[in-house]
């Protein structure tokens, strides 16, 4: 821990955000899961996520970053592996793969928190200090919502140990016309060039039936207003864990600071990125538009895009907050992947919800959408040397297995794919062009098709009746003039993940923005026992899917390539490493 010690300069970033519409408190954990009988392949201590946040036991649902060193606050229940008895749980790293605990930031304790502190997101003032601001619910008998604030004790301990909540708590709370029990989720502040703090609160308007991000303003940090108006809002239902930031329009990897960024209107040097967490799809939503800061708005460029979502991750993903990196220049976001099997089985589990690897994220050259990829931190996990394939054909029907690792079960897997005629590639029903979830559960991996699908099968049985796949597939779609327009769905198909009966295994899937008139297309995947976190097209599309084999457990996890279409699939290069297991909260 005294290597952590010796910087003490920070900068911050926090998301601590409510994960559950249901906030009990649950006493009787380990009587509730004896009494019922949970399959014995899910509580496999090989399932347990080995690189992937995860804290010793028990529940969580949400992630810290803090400059050059990474702070880690996150909702934990220390007595049980559900929703209840929520604390702030702190974790330290030096480099946002190896993580250490700390003792607990925040726990209820005053008026404002009474009965519990929930989501929020740090701000550091012009001064250095860190501050915190969170949502509490101070009424017993409803979820009534007030934000907080929290300083450290010492600024001095560069681990942040100790926080203190000022008198003057609460320092912003709802107003008549705002229902208290949807008003939370407090973003990270910014200073604006007029002098004023912002922040962004997530609510409902209209009775609940439009989400809203509202804005407040501060010159003092302590004494907040509404704006009227929402930033922006839509009819979507309630908004959770709003994040706002700038995003360059350069195409580069480079992250722009929010208190940097031009706010006008007219700026083509940046745009700007809404997002919020839908509370009834438990999926997170974004778009990609223009801030102006003297309207206090915001406006997407597409003006269908509150309605065709584009989404961080088309898989179990929610309640994500970016940050900026200044030492590294990047933007960073984070994502917490929950648990969506019966609560009996996280119980006897025991442990519920991870995060996803941080990922650099940015605006695509087309400024139409964001692209994401893993940091380059998690690199330094592959074990040397990798495995390799090159210039290998997979004729229609094959399957090639990757041999060479000790176990595929914990790999970092990258592939290029190239297609040599796209001629094949069936036509793609309209009804289904805005929906490639239901799409891929039409067109599953087994359903064989012109072009595709083709992929890999990770977490497969050495018989293959277990294999969780991670594919593309091509369609035809009719476009101008008559030309011929592409479209490729990526996809990832759990639904034979398990030979475990009842688990939750539905497809996911998102259309990938990307010009494959050259038949080209890469796909990297993260397999990390029980999850498989993807990309497609460097970035472009990205899914994430819990999954809990009961054969494919350890060195009995499989790698394969396969191609269920018509046309022949060359994989150009895939490599392979083994994934070696960082430091984990002890663990």
């Amino acid at each position: 821990m005294g290597e952590l010690v010796t910087r003490a300069a920070w900068a911050w970033l926090l998301l601590l955000q409510l994960a559950g519409a249901s906030h009990v408190v649950y006493e009787n954990l380990d009587t509730e899961a004896a009494a019922v009988t949970v399959p014995t392949s899910i509580v496999n201590p090989l399932l347990r996520t080995v690189y992937h946040f995860q804290p010793p036991k028990n529940w969580i649902n949400a992630p810290m970053y803090y400059e050059g060193w990474y702070h880690f606050f996150y909702q934990y229940n220390p007595k049980g592996s559900v929703w209840g008895n929520i604390v702030w749980a702190h974790s330290v790293s030096r480099d946002l793969i190896n993580w250490e605990a700390l003792e607990p930031a925040l726990e209820p304790s005053i008026p404002g928190d009474k009965y519990g502190c929930w989501s929020g997101s740090a701000t550091t003032l012009p001064d250095g200090t860190p501050v915190i601001m969170y949502t509490g619910i101070n009424r017993p008998d409803v979820n009534y919502q007030v934000q907080n604030v929290a300083f450290p004790k010492n600024r001095s301990d560069p681990l942040l140990r100790q926080w203190v909540k000022p008198e003057h708590n609460p320092i912003i709370v709802p107003e008549a016309d705002i229902n208290a029990t949807q008003f939370r989720d407090p973003t990270t502040a910014w200073l604006s060039s007029d002098g004023q703090w912002r922040l962004l609160i997530g609510s409902a308007a209209d009775g609940g039936a439009r989400g809203a991000a509202y804005v407040y303003r501060s010159s003092d940090f302590r004494q907040w207003r509404r704006v009227r108006r929402p930033l922006h809002s839509a009819a979507t239902g309630m908004w959770e864990c709003p994040d706002f930031y700038p995003v360059g329009t350069d195409g580069r990897r480079a992250g722009v600071e929010t208190t940097s960024a031009p706010a006008a209107g007219g700026s083509d040097r940046v745009k700007y990125v809404l997002k919020n967490s839908l509370d009834l799809r438990r999926y997170d939503y974004y778009t990609v538009g223009t801030y102006d800061q003297a309207a206090e708005r915001y406006v997407p460029d597409d003006p269908a895009g509150d309605d065709h979502h584009l989404r961080y991750d088309y898989g179990n993903f929610y309640a994500s907050k970016t940050f900026y990196d200044p030492a590294k220049k990047r933007r960073v976001l984070w994502g917490w992947a929950n648990e969506s099997d019966a609560r009996v089985h996280d119980v006897a589990k025991g442990w519920a919800g991870i995060q996803a690897i941080p990922r650099t994220v940015w605006l695509d050259p087309s400024r139409k959408q964001l692209q994401q990829w893993p940091i380059e931190e998690v690199e330094a996990l592959r074990h040397q040397p990798p495995v390799t394939l090159k210039d290998t054909v997979i004729k229609p029907g094959q399957h090639v297995e990757v041999t060479g690792l000790q176990t595929t079960a914990q790999a970092d897997v990258e592939v290029s794919f190239e297609v040599p005629s796209l001629a094949g590639a069936e036509p793609l029903d309209p009804a289904l062009a805005y929906d490639a979830e239901r799409l891929c559960g039409v067109k599953g991996a087994d359903v064989e098709g012109g072009v595709g699908p083709f992929g890999l099968w990770v977490l497969a049985s050495a018989d293959r009746q277990e294999r969780t796949a991670v594919f593309f597939r091509v369609f035809r779609a009719a476009a101008a003039a008559g030309d011929t327009k592409h479209v490729v769905l990526m996809c990832t198909d759990p639904t034979k993940s398990s030979l475990t009966p009842g688990l939750y295994r539905p497809t996911f899937a998102g259309f990938v923005d990307a010009d494959i008139s050259d038949g080209k297309i890469s796909l990297r995947s993260l397999i990390d026992r029980s999850v498989v976190e993807s990309f497609g097209a460097g970035g472009k599309t990205c899914i994430l899917s819990r999954v809990y084999p009961s054969l494919a457990v350890g060195k009995d996890a499989h790698l394969y390539v396969f191609n269920n279409g018509e046309a022949d699939v060359k994989v150009s290069l895939l490599t392979a490493w083994q994934m070696k297991k960082p430091l984990m909260n002890g663990d």
